[in-house]
């Protein structure tokens, strides 16, 4: 099963990059699938490449119902 799991865009990078934070964890992201990415905002991450935009309050709902099945830990993502 394939999981993409909502975070929060922290900082925009050249080449069509964006760095996000899950959780205070930072990762780097291809946003070339979504146009107008800006700071602040929630994309749906799978497999290194932001594939939408998500409506915070449903990005924090996903985020603990995730936790609640115990496919992420608390660690991981806020």
């Amino acid at each position: 099963m394939c999981l993409a799991i909502p975070a929060e865009v922290i900082e925009l990078l050249p080449e069509q990059m964006a760095r996000v934070s899950l959780d205070g964890v930072g990762k780097i992201v291809s946003v070339a699938l979504v146009e107008g990415v800006a700071v602040g905002d929630y994309v749906v991450v799978h497999v290194g490449f932001a594939l939408t935009r998500i409506d915070p309050e449903e990005a924090l709902q996903t985020l603990a119902l995730l936790r609640e099945m115990g496919q992420i830990s608390a660690e991981t993502v806020s």
